[in-house]
């Protein structure tokens, strides 16, 4: 790759880290490797960030920007709060980003060895907790959802599609049409609701 001018942006840095990561995974990937797929000194790469540990952890907050920015828009799309719950429970589960999904279980286990990977994989996964509880309370407001606890139903339903999600990404042992017709059913008995409610928009 030809080299880049040595004034390269920190946000061509975290996306060369992102496709380092994606090949390497976060425990392999080095400095010297988001350096040398960019053509320039490891040195420039921590003048932009201090250390390999705040460097992996702000690529994959960059990493998951995308998908956080489509569950913003969908949660505050058209539509019943029924049809943007299940948009949502779909945008979450591997059907929606698998390549996003490979990168959050690798999060997750390297997560469990660097404090600033965990931090930011909590702030994360808080995101779409917070953000599908508030879409479960307009439900409730709105007579569609019955549900004493908004923010419980978003933790339950989060842990499922985070079980079965690894189910689909990792061990490849179900099909991902399975999963949302599990998470779908789940979230019509959470919210006392008929899942045929949930499918509301015709998308499977």
């Amino acid at each position: 790759m030809a080299r880049i001018k040595a004034d390269v942006r920190r946000e061509e840095i975290l996306r060369a880290t992102c496709r380092e990561v994606i090949a390497r995974g976060f425990a392999s990937t080095r400095v010297g490797d988001v350096a040398a797929a960019l053509g320039v000194s490891t040195g420039l790469v921590f003048y932009h960030f201090t250390n390999k540990e705040t460097l992996l952890g702000e690529a994959f907050r960059y990493a998951a920007s995308e998908d956080l920015d489509r569950l913003s828009a969908t949660a505050a799309g058209e539509g019943s709060a029924a049809q943007r719950l299940d948009r949502i429970l779909r945008l979450y589960s591997p059907a929606g980003s698998s390549e996003a999904w490979l990168l959050w279980i690798d999060a997750w286990g390297q997560a469990l060895r660097s404090p600033e990977l965990a931090e930011v994989s909590r702030q994360l996964d808080l995101h779409w907790k917070q953000t599908l509880a508030s879409v479960i309370r307009e439900g409730v407001a709105a007579g569609e959802f019955t549900c004493a606890d908004p923010d419980a139903a978003a933790w339950r339903l989060t842990a499922l599609l985070d079980g079965l999600g690894v189910q689909v990404a990792v061990h490849r042992g179900l099909p991902a049409t399975r999963l949302v017709e599990w998470v779908r059913g789940a979230a019509a008995a959470e919210l006392a609701t008929d899942p045929a409610a949930l499918a509301g928009d015709g998308k499977s």
